[in-house]
């Protein structure tokens, strides 16, 4: 095996990688290292190819191919910058800040990596001032909220809102946000501290059984994706009473009309508390929010207090979603320990753990991905871990499933059935009604993915025999706002 033929793969890579083609680019960077394992730019490429793919989000992979030039070149300043970023990505902190230290120190000059440092030391600063105030049993951000006694403004255009959600408000609500114009304050508050105590009272799996004339639609992250999310229902009809709706996690964050899509699941959870469901995801959580836009939106568009009564609702939100006893909807996926069963998420008391933290069963439920291979692996974001198709099989037997449902990864034709049918990953919203298999099944619901990967957005309708049919639709035009507007230091712009 010749250098040249190492370097003629590299550059086969570099060229995949100036065509966005990043699979193509790792496979060739693969080969590269395969061919010479001892040159450190090798492993530096493949890493800024797993990390430039949004759609892979393999920060994990990064991190250790990163690690692995700084082991064969311990003064590569490239690879420190590349380890830096994904922890970034990954909210280590604490890990970045070493790098990003190493970085500035060999490169003075480099004001990106100079403003990302000052940046990861702020955030270090401020995640040990949250944890030094932080008290178990802290006061509501609804104490001393004095809703009843808001006055909205005469000058406001939007319809009332009373003591009760309507379909009327909602119509005027979409429009509202459509204009690009915002709820009052008042009305923002009412449905969130509405639905907390709604979701609340439910238990951490919502159990589902689909009646006669009914259907449920199971949808995917839709990420602040607001026009892509009023497409779907558009196309598959606007949520009912008898037509009930799943969104499987990640709501907010990345796009940038997050508030509008929270705000807008809200008011129909209020509407139809029986027939309209939401399971927590990844990015339903602080520190997700605080890096990927949703706190900066609410702030921007708000107030500080709309976010921390939008967390406070989020760590109320049910984990998963056992539809008609055959198919377990949760965000992310399967565990590391073979002997969890439905009934340990029964159990599972999630108002003692507002935040997932990086161990136990709330982390794996929001966190973990499939593999191909059997048997479990590292994670490739670098936060839980992946899981192979015995793992699903033994699971679903175990517990008399046909398959799991789940979202927290993009797939370029919306969704895709893996793991022999019992494993169904969806990208931009999913919705439930008209085939069966007996694997793993995926739903993304957010097409054309933060406007920069070409994937469809799917969802699936599910009626009384349980059935799924699956569909797939394209992204629609949105007003010139780019994603990640509302982020912490346009990460965006820097992965």
């Amino acid at each position: 095996m010749s250098v040249d033929e190492a370097i003629e793969a590299k550059n086969k890579g570099n060229e995949a990688f100036k065509a966005n083609d990043w699979p193509k680019a790792i496979e060739y960077y693969t080969k590269a290292i395969e061919l010479n394992d001892k040159e450190p730019s090798f492993y530096t490429n493949r890493a800024q190819a797993s990390g430039a793919n949004i759609k892979l989000e393999a920060y994990g992979y990064t991190i250790a191919d990163a690690t692995k030039a700084i082991e064969l070149d311990p003064s590569f300043v490239k690879a420190y910058y590349r380890r830096a970023v994904a922890n970034t990505a990954v909210l280590r902190h604490a890990d970045a800040i070493h790098d990003w230290k190493i970085v500035v120190k060999k490169c003075p000059s480099d004001k990106v990596a100079k403003a990302q440092f000052e940046a990861c030391q702020k955030t270090v600063k401020r995640d040990a001032f949250l944890k030094a105030i932080e008290v178990a049993d802290a006061p509501s951000a609804a104490v001393g909220l004095d809703v009843d006694g808001m006055v909205v403004e005469k000058e406001y255009d939007g319809m009332k809102l009373e003591k009760e959600m309507t379909q009327e408000f909602i119509d005027d609500m979409i429009q509202r946000f459509k204009d690009g114009k915002k709820l009052h304050r008042k009305y923002v508050f009412q449905i969130i501290l509405a639905v907390k105590d709604i979701v609340y009272k439910e238990p951490t799996m919502v159990e589902v059984q689909i009646k006669k004339d009914h259907e449920l639609t199971v949808c995917g992250d839709t990420h602040g994706q607001f026009f892509d999310l009023l497409e779907i229902f558009r196309l598959n009809g606007f949520p009912t009473a008898t037509h009930s709706y799943l969104f499987n996690g990640d709501f907010v964050d990345r796009g940038s009309w997050s508030t509008e899509i929270a705000l807008l699941l809200y008011s129909y959870k209020w509407l139809f508390p029986s027939a309209f469901f939401l399971n927590r995801g990844n990015h339903e959580t602080d520190d997700m929010n605080r890096m990927y836009g949703f706190e900066g939106e609410c702030k921007a568009k708000y107030n500080e207090r709309v976010f921390k009564l939008f967390s406070e609702s989020f760590s109320a939100l049910p984990l998963a979603t056992l539809i008609g006893d055959k198919f377990l909807t949760l965000h992310g996926g399967l565990f590391s320990d073979d002997a969890i069963t439905l009934d340990d998420i029964r159990k599972l008391n999630r108002h003692n753990q507002r935040q997932p933290g990086q161990a136990g069963l709330m982390m794996e439920m929001l966190w973990t991905d499939p593999q191909t291979q059997p048997g479990r692996g590292p994670s490739k974001r670098g936060v839980g871990l992946q899981f192979g198709p015995d793992v699903t099989k033994r699971f679903c037997e175990k517990n008399g499933l046909e398959a799991v449902i789940r979202s927290h990864e993009v797939r370029m034709e919306g969704y895709e059935v893996e793991h022999d049918g019992r494993c169904i990953t969806g990208t931009i919203c999913t919705s439930t009604r008209a085939r069966t298999f007996a694997d793993t099944r995926e739903v993304f619901s957010a097409p054309k993915y933060c406007d920069s990967t070409e994937n469809k957005g799917a969802y699936i309708n599910i009626g009384p025999e349980l059935k799924l049919e699956f569909h797939k639709f394209d992204a629609v035009p949105h007003p010139p706002i780019k994603p990640m507007a509302y982020a912490n230091n346009g990460l965006m712009g820097m992965m």
